[in-house]
């Protein structure tokens, strides 16, 4: 995509399939809550007519390309003008072409956040020292998130993964789900470029990942989907990119097969990007993360 493609589409377009819905529309306008900064009055207006938007609490505004600069500004991304032209392309062409085949969608949670705090909780750690990720990995990714059920008014507390749309992943010894919006978590790798990014189902097998390289971190990107129903988001974020090597770490199990299939179907759209599948590795085991627990001879 050139600039003066990317100026031919909507920018109403672009900002529902990042998924952000207008509180206010006309024909002629819409006015949105900022997706470039924390705001509770929407004051994000964008010009159906001009195809032009303005941030009035910013004071600043402009044409799509700016506008996606500024969010992957706001994002922590990589920001120059190619970079926001791949934004733009990835988000909107197509970008759920790959979804696999007959995914159960999942329910809708009926938990609500309450609060959340750094981990420190005794049993949450114990349960993750069974699970063989020890404490110094886990609280760099992992907060204590304590929720009440919307109906009953129950409430517990869980580790909680944050992906990028602000949702969470739960987890404790008894309770397994998840805060909406559902999203992948992207994690930057230690190079700016790199040429590799790691795809892991969920985010126990991503800490286990960072366990088996002693905590060091890694110099490729990681994506953790969090759910099979999150590759075309990955897709998203791959798509034009430039990586030379594609990891993939879905279970050993139909749904872990199929989306490494979508992946594999998209990898080859993708110029010099090499696909290895990482299966082998822990194979028979589900998961990553229940090879490691073999392997150290641990049971939940």
């Amino acid at each position: 995509m050139n600039i003066e493609q990317a100026k031919t589409v909507p920018i109403t377009d672009f900002l529902h399939n990042l998924k952000f819905k207008p509180t206010k529309e006309t024909t002629t306008d819409a006015i949105y809550l900022s997706p470039i900064r924390e705001e509770k009055t929407p004051s994000f207006h964008v010009d159906k007519i001009d195809n032009v938007w303005y941030d009035h609490g910013l004071k600043k505004g402009g044409k799509i390309i700016a506008l996606a600069i500024e969010i992957l500004k706001y994002k922590g991304y990589e920001h120059a003008a190619s970079d926001a032209l791949r934004y733009i392309n990835n988000m909107i062409f197509d970008p759920y072409k790959f979804v696999p085949a007959q995914e159960v969608k999942p329910k809708k949670s009926k938990w609500k956040i309450i609060r959340t705090e750094a981990l420190e909780d005794l049993a949450l750690i114990r349960y993750l020292k069974q699970r063989g990720i020890p404490f110094n990995v886990a609280k760099k990714h992992l907060l204590e998130v304590y929720i009440t059920h919307t109906e009953t008014r129950k409430g517990l507390y869980a580790l909680g993964f944050k992906n990028e749309d602000g949702g969470y992943e739960l987890r404790n010894p008894f309770f397994k789900s998840s805060i909406k919006p559902k999203s992948i978590t992207f994690i930057r790798g230690k190079k700016s470029k790199p040429d590799g990014v790691h795809l892991f189902e969920g985010f126990m097998d991503y800490l286990t990942f960072l366990v088996t390289r002693n905590g060091q971190g890694h110099d490729d990107d990681v994506i953790v989907l969090n759910s099979v129903t999150n590759v075309p988001n990955a897709i998203s974020y791959i798509r034009n990119y430039g990586y030379k090597i594609a990891y993939t770490w879905m279970d050993n199990d139909v749904a872990g097969e199929r989306a490494t299939l979508s992946l594999a179907e998209f990898f080859k759209t993708e110029q010099d990007l090499t696909h290895k599948k990482m299966n082998d590795v822990y194979r028979p085991y589900k998961d990553v993360n229940a090879w490691h627990m073999y392997n150290l001879n641990l049971t939940v």
